[in-house]
């Protein structure tokens, strides 16, 4: 059972069709007639929503906002201003202070001058008492005529006199002209100086990372930043975290009215939460922000990061005033280096004593067989001294003039007897002379290649599952598979003629970081494409 909306019933002509109302909602019966109206206008509300009710709730939270930042803006304000006449009267009261103990120190200077000048006027007056006594006795025997008498007064005086000439501390006043107290003087212009360019502070400047001047190894990043305001920051503060592709800004009212949540930290590295971690303005939405706080020079080495990798830099200068963020900078990782392995080359290759390069050569005397070595007859490989299990890593092959070759990747149990590519194990990108094809479980693609190709590019994304193949010289995407790796792999080459040379521990070039999936150039030979290969369309 139900109920017809009120307006429309047969004594109203609205000209809308009948509502049916569900009986729960709306009884039947109703002691006020209006009440249906009522229900009627709750349950629309309830359950189908109102466009102009919506509008003016997003407005009042616009609104509301608004207020918020103002509110904001007052507190601030009023703090501020207490704040100043807090260290105004902090001012002033270490100016009364120190008047106080500089005129104690005056009057102290003054009674111990007088005390030492009327020292020295007692010795002055001792010495005129003695010099006079001397005058008056020399006197007096000058008017002796007795000559006897007179010549033993007269030794008698000149001893007197030799000894109060003697010492001349004692006929002469110990009066230090420099220790006048005219020579004492106040000078706080410098003080003046200070007190006339008192203002407030403010935050420093945004540093700026020079990206030209930062290195980069297999596992360490050294960032370099410059600063405007070398000399009001108090410190630098470093974070970082993996580039995925998916950072983004975040909404301006959480980065301008302040309710970003604080960044936690450590005496080191620290890891943060999705969004509690991020620099204001900025978020990841797989990996958390690492943050290197207290840093006092314009550079930093960061160690222990993952192999071919790009990541997020920030920089942010602090004093007490606040702090600002460098724009965001994207640097990488080089690749992990690796040499070729002479443990695991077929005995008729040669490897150089740099472990870089590999040639074809027939004489195999010197070398006995072991397990690990490549036995194929017919195709001869060696393999890189490295397994890995993690990361992204990037290195070129070159070829030279050889045109029968192998390169790609195999796990530590694929077969040593047979062709890489013929086993479920392992995935090479091949030449055969004038053909270029990829080749797993022993079903091949052919790849159209420009048959210039002198340097292969292998991109080798562990976490991501991915082999790739690159033309670097064009900037060229040539075919990808698309493999669930269970166990570490480690790079293999073969070649049936010439030699081979690695290069390892490059950067990936910039025109295959984090790239579109591109369509390889690839068409099927003898056999549909099996899975663990990339479909090429």
């Amino acid at each position: 059972m139900g109920l017809l909306c009120p307006w429309n019933s047969p004594g109203h002509n609205t000209g809308v069709g009948s509502c049916y109302l569900p009986q729960e909602i709306f009884p039947t019966q109703e002691s006020n007639p209006g009440l249906p109206h009522c229900r009627w206008i709750l349950y629309q509300l309830s359950h189908q929503g109102n466009p102009k009710l919506q509008d003016m709730t997003e407005k009042t939270e616009n609104i509301f906002v608004r207020m918020v930042e103002i509110c904001c803006c007052k507190v601030n304000t009023a703090m501020h201003e207490a704040k100043l006449m807090e260290e105004c009267d902090e001012l002033v009261e270490i100016i009364q202070q120190r008047k106080q103990m500089i005129a104690v120190k005056i009057k102290e200077t003054k009674v111990m001058k007088l005390r030492k000048l009327a020292q020295q006027v007692a010795n002055c007056r001792q010495c005129l008492e003695r010099s006079t006594v001397l005058i008056n006795q020399a006197e007096h025997i000058l008017k002796e005529n007795d000559q006897a008498r007179f010549l033993q007064s007269a030794k008698n005086i000149a001893e007197r006199v030799a000894m109060a000439t003697a010492s001349s501390q004692v006929l002469i006043p110990d009066i230090n002209f420099n220790d006048a107290f005219e020579n004492f003087a106040l000078d706080f212009s410098r003080e003046k100086k200070l007190l006339e360019g008192l203002d407030y502070l403010t935050a420093p400047n945004p540093p700026s990372i020079r990206e030209e001047l930062c290195t980069a190894s297999h596992d360490t990043i050294t960032v370099h930043w410059i600063s405007d305001d070398e000399f009001s920051i108090s410190s630098y503060e470093l974070q970082y975290t993996i580039f995925t592709g998916q950072a983004n800004f975040i909404s301006k009212s959480w980065c301008s009215w302040g309710l970003w949540p604080e960044i936690r930290k450590c005496k080191e590295a620290v890891s943060c939460s999705r969004l509690a971690g991020a620099p204001r303005g900025l978020y990841n939405s797989v990996d958390s922000w690492m943050i290197v706080p207290n840093i006092k020079q314009n550079h930093y080495t960061v160690h222990g990061l993952q192999s071919g990798t790009r990541y997020i830099f920030i920089v942010k200068a602090i004093n007490q005033a606040g702090s600002r963020n460098s724009e965001p900078t994207r640097l990488k990782t080089n690749s992990q280096p690796f040499k070729l392995d002479p443990k695991m080359t077929h005995k008729k290759l040669k490897i150089s004593n740099d472990g870089l390069q590999m040639e074809k050569e027939e004489s195999s005397l010197k070398k006995s067989h072991t397990p690990e070595r490549f036995s194929g007859t017919g195709c001869y490989g060696a393999a890189g001294n490295i397994f890995i299990d993690s990361g992204c890593h990037y290195w070129e092959v070159v070829m030279g003039s050889s045109t029968w070759y192998a390169v790609g990747i195999a796990y530590k149990s694929a077969p040593k007897n047979e062709w890489i590519g013929k086993n479920a194990s392992s995935w090479v990108f091949s030449r055969c002379n004038s053909n270029f094809v990829v080749r797993h479980n022993n079903k091949e693609m052919l790849v159209d290649v420009p048959p210039q190709l002198k340097r292969l590019g292998v991109l080798l994304d562990y976490d991501n599952n991915m082999l790739s193949f690159y033309d670097p010289a064009n900037s060229l995407h040539l075919h990808t598979f698309d493999v669930t790796f269970i166990l570490p792999v480690c790079p293999t080459f073969t070649i049936w003629n010439k030699s081979l040379m690695i290069l390892s521990g490059l950067p990936a070039p910039d025109f295959i970081d984090y790239p579109e999936r591109q369509e390889c150039n690839c068409r099927p030979q003898e056999s549909p494409y099996v899975s663990g290969m990339k479909a090429c369309h």
